[in-house]
């Protein structure tokens, strides 16, 4: 699955150190889907993952958990989230690869770095790739 969560307001809320300190670990404690690569802009966040389980919990409700803990463990998260998120399944190694390729971009068009390479915000929790 390509999940998107996003922040309530513009602005710096995830592409810092606590941020995504918070997160890697709330996605480590919320195994009912893995999380794989993942990058972290400014007011949203990127993320690829497969089930955790035989039969996990829906998408919403696990990102629900996930940004719970997260924002106890980062303040600057507590009440900043839009409520749902965005996902669609992965249907091929192509179409993880495009949008991969797509998502890594992300920080160039925003003028942020000037390439995809030298953004610091993006890792990979579980999987290494799709």
């Amino acid at each position: 699955m390509f999940v998107t969560a996003c922040a309530k307001r513009r602005g710096s809320l995830f592409d810092n150190v606590p941020a995504q300190t918070a997160l890697v670990d709330s996605w480590r404690l919320a195994t009912q889907w893995k999380v794989g690569a993942y990058l972290l802009m400014p007011d949203h966040i990127h993320l690829f993952c497969v089930p955790g389980v035989l039969e996990p919990e829906p998408i919403a409700q696990w990102a629900g958990y996930w940004k719970r803990l997260a924002s106890r463990a980062d303040p600057a998260l507590r009440g900043e989230w839009l409520r749902d998120v965005w996902d669609t399944q992965m249907r091929s190694r192509r179409h993880y690869d495009e949008k991969w390729a797509y998502v890594q971009m992300n920080p160039v068009r925003a003028g942020l770095r000037s390439r995809a390479d030298e953004w610091p915000y993006r890792g990979s929790v579980w999987l290494d790739e799709w």
